[in-house]
């Protein structure tokens, strides 16, 4: 049996309804550091010699699917890298290599990203080491599984264009003047691909 239609009942017209406040910004994804790694590689009297930044931080703001409003900052502790030999890492600190005293952090800040398709994007942004700064073009690779976002991704850098290694170590056949960086870096909160 249907049902009489309700009678539409007169009120007092009512006083406009407050604006509704603004949902809330998405929270801004964070960086899981026990699963994220900053690696360098390079070529020490031609024998590859790998090492690792233990301490670093990442701000972004980025939608995959609006990349090219995102922003990516990138913050790198000098002092912590490590080749994993003592009296190595204590030499990396001084000035003619990363000069911590004088400048302790790295960085990297994006100045455009390009969607490529299939979770790839292009970051292109300055790095800056040592006081010295340089465009570079980082291609990343996005997965995600159970709520983490993993970007991945590597390039190279010519150490002598940040003044990594002066004086004596200027010398190419000695330590080469390309480096391999490789990231992993793991974030919780991003939105789905």
């Amino acid at each position: 049996m249907l049902a009489a239609p309700a009678m539409a009942q007169t009120k007092p017209a009512a006083k406009p309804a407050a604006a509704a406040p603004a949902p809330a910004a998405a929270a801004a994804p964070k960086l899981v550091p026990a699963q994220s790694d900053i690696a360098f590689t390079f070529r020490q009297m031609g024998v590859p010699v790998e090492g690792h930044f233990k301490r670093f931080d990442a701000q972004l703001a980025f939608d995959p699917k609006n990349a090219a409003a995102g922003k990516v900052t990138l913050t790198i502790e000098l002092g912590s890298a490590t080749i994993g030999d003592a009296a190595t890492d204590a030499e990396l600190v001084k000035p003619e290599w990363f000069d911590t005293k004088k400048i302790p952090t790295g960085t990297f800040q994006s100045s455009s990203i390009k969607t490529l398709g299939g979770g790839k994007f292009e970051v292109a942004g300055k790095l800056s080491i040592k006081g010295q700064a340089q465009d570079v073009v980082v291609p990343v690779a996005l997965t995600q599984a159970g709520g983490t976002t993993t970007a991945v991704g590597s390039f190279a850098i010519k150490r002598l264009d940040f003044k990594i290694g002066e004086g004596e170590w200027k010398d190419t056949s000695m330590v080469a003047n390309d480096v391999q960086v490789k990231f992993k870096l793991a974030f919780t909160g991003m939105a789905p691909l």
